[in-house]
């Protein structure tokens, strides 16, 4: 049973910063793309980061550059997203998700991840 469980979530102030965690289990984590996205509320679920399986490529979101970063350690099946200079309007739900298709190339489409957590609360406040 594939699991990917989310957290680090909380409250912080703007200007500040926070690191987000996604624990996977159940598939062979090393061989998968990973990204996270976020949704706001009244918004649609938007993609955010996403890292290649080996760490060696990521891409980002124009909003996020050069304030988010994203990593992996495949030693601990985990997934990263390092926030700083953090905004209001980054306040949403993140939520990590796995691309199993062994795409040659990194993808930000919602629908194109098949496996995703319950997501973790991010509030950035003014």
């Amino acid at each position: 049973q594939v699991q990917l469980v989310e957290s680090g979530g909380g409250l912080v102030q703007a200007g500040g910063s926070l690191r987000i965690s996604c624990a996977v289990s159940g598939l062979i984590f090393r061989r998968y793309d990973m990204a996270w996205f976020r949704q706001a509320p009244g918004k649609e679920r938007e993609f955010v980061a996403a890292i290649s399986w080996s760490g060696g490529s990521t891409d980002y979101e124009d909003a996020v550059k050069g304030r988010f970063t994203i990593s992996r350690d495949n030693a601990k099946n985990t997934v990263y997203l390092q926030m700083k200079s953090l905004k209001a309007e980054d306040t949403a739900v993140y939520y990590c998700a796995a691309d199993l298709s062994r795409s040659p190339s990194l993808r930000i489409g919602v629908g194109e991840y098949g496996y995703w957590g319950q997501g973790t609360q991010v509030t950035v406040s003014s």
